[in-house]
């Protein structure tokens, strides 16, 4: 061990170098915040612990390494090239424009296992692909999460360490920097190290506290996890922030400040003599029998009584062979079922086809439907509890090893994960949400309960994908589409039972619309989806009764959206009314203004116009809910026609 010593403190030196010289170079960075966690690092990656085959990234039975406190990404990028993963020489394209050296880690960076940056999430992310080594892959491999202290002032580090204890992931392993110091000065704790021991105990984990810039200590540490154990590991080391530097160390106000020309020298000079070629190994992982990604699950109970699936009959007790033979999954036009149950009915068909697919839900899971997937595969469902940002980000982590995460929740609940879901989406990671519950179309509940800015949150993200199905039918062929999309997909499903309005073998795509009812004589076009849609319906057979013909698009495809079939009824009806249960502002109104914003013919004014939730929600039965808000079947009519008279 102690020869190993000597290469670590050769090693910490190099890398000490490299953060100020980089970040020096740069004119910006975290050098302080990377210079208290270079023991801990190098400790742990090239001493043996750490296991991972470079040459082989996805391998199954890696260990994974997650950079929480991705400011540190200058010791981040450092190790990487100790273990010769990228060049020295591409250290100095630190935070220059088109360098995969960017300031916070992105999936530019080939050994960056997600974007980090934003604090509180990564402990999350590690439980993700915790699950998924333990509980799926049936590996050894463990994952480790460097936290800073700042940052377990976060709510979701502890929702982590709940849900980790709960699942009993033995192969998580977080590491604390404890360093004393935040951005503008100490932080809750400071170098009580005692008192995060105890809370960290608390949640069900084992805890070591160590000095962290003492590298045999770490070293016992690490070797010491106790693997027997049905608990999680955390790593809590007593740092100082700018180690290595003496007129910075330990410091205020130098986080995220660097060097001048100046300071570099001088700090140089305190450095010592540095051997710029010195390496270090990361040891492969142990070679194992890895199970199936999916081994044969047997069904364990036979569902019965359950709304819309009465029951499901087997002709085997095998997964691979089971047959959804139930007449209720076979939908029939008329047939009253709600998006909801069809999305817990898709999802077991999707199931059965792809073993990849994986449900997280937030303790609603017998509200949105998704107890249907967990009864029938209950090895492949996560219940993440009432803890809905811990969820967004362990959907990222499982996303991350491969898996293709439909995590679910009421629309209104999903919308405080925006941040977790935001920094999935800079992952590029196929992630689909699905929000139930959506519009003050649920009714009694009120308004807390009505997701009203789902549409918009999800619209804003760059790249993502909006659906908004309004019967049984398109919301499995939806649910099938969304499983093999890229990025992020949010599916907006409804509470209250709807019609089927389509045959079983009709196609859904992404970037499509339905034409539900045309004439030649449409005097204007009504772009809705969900629940809106029928109150369209029906306003379309009152002012068919009165003469008006008007056209009736689903537009199940918000984001992208139907951009030809818009354009077309157009320039064949002169205007568009958009009807939706949602607020104005980044909902289908807007989606349809910011589409044709570039259409232009010059023999036609074109105008949109919008009916949306607009006052101040509150409980009642859906129809007076409708009504109040001005977006049911009497309010079209009244629109219609009132624009008719101008």
């Amino acid at each position: 061990m102690q020869k190993q010593i000597k290469t670590l403190e050769k090693i910490n030196k190099l890398i000490r170098y490299w953060i100020l010289e980089m970040t020096t170079r740069a004119g910006s960075g975290h050098p302080t915040s990377s210079l208290s966690a270079v023991e801990l690092m190098t400790t742990l990656m090239f001493s043996g612990v750490f296991k991972f085959n470079i040459q082989d990234k996805n391998n199954p039975n890696n260990d994974r390494l997650i950079f929480s406190k991705g400011h540190a990404s200058p010791l981040f990028y450092s190790l990487w090239v100790v273990a010769n993963g990228i060049p020295a020489e591409e250290l100095e394209t630190y935070r220059q424009f088109g360098s995969r050296l960017e300031g916070h880690p992105t999936m530019k960076f080939p050994f960056t296992e997600v974007a980090t940056g934003s604090l509180g999430q990564g402990l999350s992310v590690g439980l993700g692909m915790a699950l998924a080594s333990k509980k799926l892959e049936k590996t050894n491999a463990r994952t480790f999460v460097l936290l800073g202290d700042s940052e377990m002032a976060e709510g979701q580090v502890w929702e982590a360490m709940e849900i980790a204890s709960y699942y009993k992931l033995n192969n998580l392993i977080g590491i604390i920097d404890v360093n004393r110091l935040g951005q503008r000065g100490e932080t809750m704790l400071g170098h009580d190290v005692e008192t995060y021991k105890n809370r960290v105990e608390s949640f069900g984990w084992n805890a070591v506290i160590v000095d962290g810039h003492n590298s045999e200590e770490i070293f016992s540490a690490f070797q010491n996890i106790d693997n027997s154990s049905d608990k999680p590991t955390m790593i809590i080391a007593k740092a100082i922030k700018g180690k290595g530097v003496s007129f910075i160390e330990d410091q205020n106000d130098w986080h995220g400040k660097v060097l001048n020309s100046n300071e570099f020298e001088k700090a140089k000079e305190e450095l010592g003599e540095i051997d710029f070629e010195i390496r270090g190994e990361i040891s492969l992982p142990e070679v194992e029998n890895v199970s199936k990604q999916f081994e044969k699950t047997v069904i364990t109970e036979n569902l019965k009584n359950d709304e819309n699936l009465d029951e499901i009959a087997t002709s085997h007790s095998e997964v691979e062979n089971f047959q959804l033979l139930h007449d209720d999954t076979n939908f029939k036009i008329g047939d009253l079922v709600a998006t909801r149950d069809a999305y817990g009915t898709g999802l077991v068909k999707l199931m059965q086809e792809d073993k990849k697919v994986i449900v997280l839900d937030a303790e609603t899971s017998n509200s949105t439907r998704a107890d249907k997937a967990k009864k029938v595969f209950p090895e492949r469902f996560f219940e993440m509890f009432i803890a809905e940002q811990n969820m967004a980000s362990v959907a990222s982590g499982l996303a991350a090893r491969g898996y293709k995460p439909f995590v679910s929740s009421f629309a209104a609940f999903l919308t405080r994960a925006h941040g977790q879901i935001r920094m999935a989406n800079l992952s590029d990671q196929n992630l689909v949400f699905v929000g139930s519950h959506a519009g003050v179309s649920i009714g009694e509940d009120g308004s807390s309960q009505m997701g009203l800015e789902d549409i918009a949150i999800f619209r804003s993200l760059l790249n993502s994908t909006v659906l908004y199905p309004s019967d049984a039918v398109s919301t499995e062929k939806l649910i099938k589409q969304a499983s093999g999309n890229k990025n992020v997909t949010y599916i907006r499903t409804t509470r209250e039972k709807t019609s089927v309005l389509y045959n079983s073998d009709e196609e859904f795509q992404i970037g499509g619309s339905k034409i539900l009812r045309k004439s030649d004589n449409d005097k204007i076009t009504v772009a809705t989806a969900g629940i809106t849609l029928f109150e369209t319906l029906k306003a379309y057979d009152i002012l068919k009764e009165r003469g008006i013909m008007i056209r009736v698009i689903d537009l199940y495809s918000i984001k992208p959206i139907d951009v030809k079939t818009l354009s077309q009824a157009i320039k064949e009806t002169g205007n568009i009314l958009t009807v939706e249960d949602h607020y104005q502002e980044g909902g289908i109104g807007e989606a349809v203004r910011s589409a044709l914003s570039n259409y232009v013919d010059t023999r036609l004014i074109v105008s949109v116009h919008s009916l949306f939730v607009n006052k101040m929600p509150q409980s009642g039965k859906i129809e007076e809910l409708l009504a109040y808000e001005g977006i049911d079947c009497d309010a079209i009519v009244e629109k219609v026609e009132d624009f008719l008279t101008l």
